[in-house]
């Protein structure tokens, strides 16, 4: 079943891109209304053409890529960049840095327990570093032995 050269379904294109680990997940994606077009959602069946922007929404960042290259077939990690160029602007990963950074802090209700790693975090978030983290020893001088 061959597509045409010049165009493919965003779903699949999505998925061999390595955008999303499968083929479902990207389909969802665009049934929820996280893949869109110039600010369009699309569908999952939508076909589309190099030189393209898609914008791909995982809250609380929306990442861009141009389609450099067209493809129905999963590859490998390191044949990516000649199928997409990443366009994302650097104030959506400020919003990814910053979510990091506040993520363990403001946790969104249904999450769960903090795993262990995000309480070593909170736990250091939360203790002040001045407590006992002296560089130098002081003695206290007794003033009795002066006699």
């Amino acid at each position: 079943m061959a597509a045409k050269e010049n165009e493919v379904r965003i779903d699949k294109w999505l998925w061999a891109t390595r955008i999303f680990k499968t083929r479902t997940i990207a389909v969802e994606a665009c049934k929820k209304g996280r893949v869109s077009i110039q600010n369009v959602p699309v569908k999952a069946s939508r076909m589309i053409k190099v030189g393209e922007i898609i914008q791909v929404r995982k809250p609380p960042v929306t990442f861009s890529f141009k389609v450099l290259a067209l493809t129905e077939k999963r590859m490998g990690a390191k044949l990516v960049p000649e199928f997409l160029e990443n366009v994302t602007t650097p104030d959506q990963y400020e919003i990814l840095e910053l979510s990091r950074i506040n993520g363990f802090v403001n946790r969104a209700k249904g999450t769960g327990r903090p795993t262990k790693k995000e309480g070593r975090e909170l736990q250091k978030f939360l203790t002040p570093t001045y407590v006992d983290d002296f560089d130098f020893d002081f003695e206290i001088e007794d003033e009795s032995d002066d006699d």
